[in-house]
């Protein structure tokens, strides 16, 4: 499937140009931010580790092996990007044991940076956002027009599609998820099983926010939609005094979009009418997510990009540094600015 397929449109016009991302791990660098006061005592050791070209899952391995734990006893906020530098906590419960060396598991690809004690585990989805470093080489590119394409983004943000990452190869996961869909099955994997469930998820969230894209909506708020701030999960309905909100003009609220669970969407009016309507096109995937016992939840249609800055470090470079809420993808911010030259996944 192409990128158009699993995306969707661009809100703020055609690529200005084009560059390459990743062609070393520098290039993509990613920080955990967490906001969690660290006791320094505790039967867990919390570690912030730096990993690169590696991905979350190997390192984890890496590190209990090294320690001599089961697996189950390593914890991480998320997953991490392989093909890049990235840097994100680890915890290690050691009930009764004191600091296990861990050089075993560290080389070029891996380095623990600092641990410390604490009371709790890391528990998933406990980091608070992720800040981004990326480097675009070989840009190719009207500077004039890429900078004031960065000026609009930092105003208005970008839509919030989930990543090509998500769809796999070729879109491999979301295809697995069609063909288990159709026989009603589920993988008897779990790793399998979480992969493909989020996979199709995640694939009609994009279609109903193509959609508003296309309409010019996705920005702005529709009687009957789900409203949610940034960093929230929980959400509310929008009567009319709800969309003159003025905290929809500043980005701090924005309407979302389903991510397909039992039950049906509470969502109402035009908004709830789009979303059927995209679940009549997918109908197979749409039961099937339902009947594995996913909850409906929601997702913010709109990302805002924190703290945006951007310099060119060489005349065919250039350097963005931003933070991202959790969940979401720095490519979606990318897509907004170039094509990146050949990709077609990334």
């Amino acid at each position: 499937m192409t990128e158009d397929q699993l995306l969707g449109p661009r809100a703020h016009g055609g690529p200005c140009g084009s560059a390459v991302l990743k062609a070393v791990a520098e290039d993509f660098q990613v920080d955990e931010v967490l906001d969690i006061p660290l006791s320094g005592e505790g039967e867990h050791l919390w570690l912030w580790v730096e990993k690169r070209n590696l991905n979350t899952e190997e390192a984890a391995r890496r590190i209990a092996r090294a320690a001599g734990v089961p697996l189950r006893l390593v914890s991480y906020a998320g997953l991490k990007d392989r093909q890049a530098l990235t840097r994100q906590w680890f915890s290690l419960h050691l009930p009764g044991r004191g600091d296990p060396s861990l050089e075993a598991a560290e080389d070029d690809a891996l380095r623990v940076l600092k641990s410390v004690r604490h009371q709790r585990k890391l528990q998933r989805g406990a980091h608070s956002a992720n800040g981004f470093t990326l480097r675009l080489t070989e840009l190719k590119a009207d500077r004039d027009a890429l900078d004031q394409r960065l000026r609009s983004v930092q105003t208005h943000g970008v839509p919030n599609y989930f990543g090509l990452q998500r769809f796999g190869h070729q879109g491999n996961n979301l295809q697995g998820a069609r063909e288990f869909a159709g026989r009603g099955e589920l993988p008897v994997q779990r790793n399998l099983r979480s992969r493909l469930l989020s996979a199709g998820r995640s694939y009609l969230f994009n279609r109903v926010l193509a959609e508003r894209v296309a309409e010019g909506s996705w920005e702005r708020a529709l009687v009957g939609d789900l409203l949610a701030f940034t960093d929230s999960r929980s959400f509310f309905p929008a009567g009319e005094a709800e969309c003159r909100d003025p905290r929809l003009d500043i980005l701090d609220l924005h309407p979302t979009g389903p991510l397909w669970g039992a039950g049906e969407s509470p969502a109402a009016g035009a908004a709830k009418a789009l979303e059927q309507h995209v679940a009549g096109q997918e109908p197979a995937i749409a039961k099937w997510l339902a009947e594995a016992g996913m909850k409906h939840e929601r997702r913010v249609l709109r990302l805002p990009i924190g703290h945006l800055s951007w310099h060119y470090p060489g005349p065919d470079i250039l350097q963005l540094e931003f933070v991202l809420p959790t969940g979401c993808f720095a490519t979606a911010v990318v897509r907004e600015l170039v094509s990146l030259a050949g990709q077609t996944e990334i």
